[in-house]
């Protein structure tokens, strides 16, 4: 797998569309499973996944939608990236 990072890293303490990415690197760094919700700009819910802990995701996602963590967004680490295989 080859990533090109696009950004600074950043977490999800509060929602956040990682720099209006369209693929994003998530890690969760948090010592429990932490769910993770993609909403659009208005608000409404596409969709939500469970990230173990110590895994790393790759998400895509419209530019303007955000990410959330159910609890402790600190702990879980974004970066805006390109990718290919």
């Amino acid at each position: 797998m080859l990533i090109k990072v696009l950004a600074a890293e950043g977490n999800l303490s509060s929602p956040s569309n990682v720099g209006t990415a369209t693929v994003v690197r998530l890690y969760n760094n948090h010592s429990a499973a932490l769910l993770i919700t993609r909403k659009t700009s208005g608000g409404a819910t596409v969709g939500s996944l469970t990230v173990n802990t110590k895994e790393s995701v790759l998400l895509e996602k419209d530019s303007t939608d955000t990410l959330t963590a159910a609890s402790n967004g600190a702990s879980v680490l974004v970066v805006k990236i390109a990718y290919g295989n």
